[in-house]
């Protein structure tokens, strides 16, 4: 039996130990959220916050989790999603969890991200549809409604002037 920590409550499961965390969120648990993508790592549908980092859970086998908390998109609150919705960020839909969970975890970790940043950050997920220009906004409209918002970029030789 491993036991590990997913929105705040444990579960133990009876999976062999090199199991794909997200499988066992999927299969096991029932969290639906997280989507298998391309199983590689490469697309980002699989994104969930392992101790407030965002990673791939397509990679990650469960022996690998230790104490570490799990949060997926059905744990978050619902700025974000909400911020999508508003934006229409979701054309399949596919990947929408994936990139929810990872701004979850930029504007947790940075309430007001410059321009670069939010893209920066976003970038290992992937919209096949190409929705990536509302995501921003999505990001954008859920950075104010927290509270921050998204900074100006500091200009070449502002400083001089």
């Amino acid at each position: 039996m491993i036991t590990l920590t997913v929105n705040g409550q444990a579960h133990q499961v009876d999976v062999d130990p090199d199991t794909p965390l997200l499988y066992v969120l999927r299969n096991d648990l029932e969290l639906n959220a997280a989507k298998f993508g391309c199983g590689l790592g490469q697309c980002g549908a699989c994104t969930v916050l392992l101790d407030d980092k965002p990673v791939f859970s397509c990679l990650v086998p469960v022996a690998a989790l230790g104490a570490r908390k799990v949060r997926t998109l059905e744990g978050l609150p619902k700025t974000l999603p909400a911020a999508f919705e508003a934006e229409q960020a979701a054309q399949c839909g596919y990947c929408i969890a994936g990139m929810i969970v990872r701004a979850q975890a930029l504007l947790e970790r940075n309430p007001r991200p410059t321009e670069k940043e939010m893209r920066t950050h976003m970038a290992p997920n992937l919209c096949r549809c190409g929705t990536h220009m509302r995501i921003l906004r999505a990001v954008r409209r859920a950075a104010e409604a927290m509270g921050g918002g998204v900074r100006e970029e500091a200009r070449i030789g502002a400083e001089e002037k």
